[in-house]
């Protein structure tokens, strides 16, 4: 559906700002390089004031970089206004006209291009269908559901076949349930129109659900990049790790190194791992254990105490201590497992190829 697939890349894009109280200026935004490939659905992910928003109004031109430079499609776009780059934004606030109806919120775009009546209708009739709204050109914005004006805005957004379509927490205003019906919609969306997608969240299952790519923010730099699995997975730091799902940590030293594969010594026990992500004899490491990644046994790599065993339906929720280390396990399916109870005494166990060092 769209002209073009488009990219987008960040060459050390800076924006500074002042802080209204103290007069002093910081980094919103810091020397920060991107390569979004065309037609990828990538989310820009963190903490309130990570820079992520900042970001992608830039992108938008809502916001000019202090530093650097931002290319849409190979051609350089800091001079431009909004209106003038290939982009679209679907906003928080949905942005609606409350007094038109469906059809003429969606057409306004195409109307202020002054388009051949002919074509808007056919554009804006093919776009509905797109987003499940056929039928319901006449009805009134304030008629509609959340979900309804969010197909709205984004079918205005698409109507305008952008070569980049940009989101800002578009799904915040929406309740649970709706939002994650939302999430596939958009997604699948995205997918048939074939659109480079960029996607502004602080939800990290949001994230984890509708995205190529993952680019996690933290004071103003990037702090990882990577498909959700690299993510997840193969985190870069503990702070990626915390960000993204739950995650165990325990800190060890490396006793033995051969080739990728290696021994730790995580308090005076001595753990056998695959990959030792480069890791030498005598250096101190993190390993990260998800919670799922492990499971309580009579035999095992790690002896516990447990100081919490909760049933919860799909699974036992237990947190166990390793020395002075909290370690969180759920164990799923647990109906014909054994249950350890508060004050057991087990170990942790898990597979070796689970475990990935920082």
């Amino acid at each position: 559906m769209a002209k073009e697939k488009k990219g987008v890349r960040l060459e050390h894009i800076s924006k500074i700002y002042q802080d209204p109280k103290t007069k002093k200026e910081f980094y919103a935004v810091k020397d920060t390089s991107l390569d979004i490939e065309p037609g990828t659905f990538v989310t820009l992910l963190g903490p309130s004031g990570c820079g992520k928003t900042t970001t992608l109004r830039m992108i938008a031109g809502f916001e000019s970089p202090d530093e650097g430079e931002i290319y849409l499609g190979g051609e350089p776009i800091n001079e431009l206004t909004p209106n003038k780059r290939d982009t679209a934004m679907v906003f928080q606030s949905y942005a609606l006209l409350p007094h038109y109806n469906i059809f003429d919120n969606v057409a306004y775009g195409l109307k202020l291009r002054k388009m051949d009546k002919a074509v808007i209708q056919e554009k804006v009739t093919n776009i509905l269908k797109l987003v499940g709204l056929e039928g319901m050109e006449s009805r009134m914005t304030n008629q509609l559901s959340g979900g309804q004006q969010q197909r709205v805005a984004l079918a205005r957004a698409l109507v305008l076949e952008p070569g980049v379509l940009l989101f800002d927490e578009p799904l915040s205003n929406l309740d649970a349930k709706l939002r994650v019906t939302m999430r596939t919609e958009i997604r699948r969306i995205q997918q048939e129109a074939g659109i480079t997608a960029i996607y502004v969240t602080h939800d990290q299952s949001e994230a984890m659900a509708i995205s190529d790519k993952i680019i996690i923010m933290n004071k103003g730099v990037v702090a990882m990049m990577g498909t959700p699995q690299e993510i997840y997975y193969h985190p870069n730091s503990e702070f990626v790790a915390d960000f993204i799902g739950e995650a165990n940590f325990l800190k060890g030293t490396v006793t033995e190194a051969r080739g990728a594969e290696g021994t730790v010594d995580v308090q005076g026990n001595k753990l056998a791992l695959q990959e030792l992500n480069g890791r030498s004899v005598g250096d101190e490491c993190t390993l990260v254990l998800r919670p799922e990644a492990a499971v309580l046994a009579d035999e095992g790599q790690l002896p516990c105490d447990v100081i919490l065993s909760t049933f919860m339906g799909s699974y036992q929720n237990y947190h166990v201590m390793v020395g002075d280390t909290l370690v969180k396990i759920t164990d799923f399916n647990p109906k014909n497992k054994k249950i350890y109870d508060v004050g057991d005494k087990a170990f942790v166990k898990f597979d070796s190829g689970s475990v990935h060092v920082i």
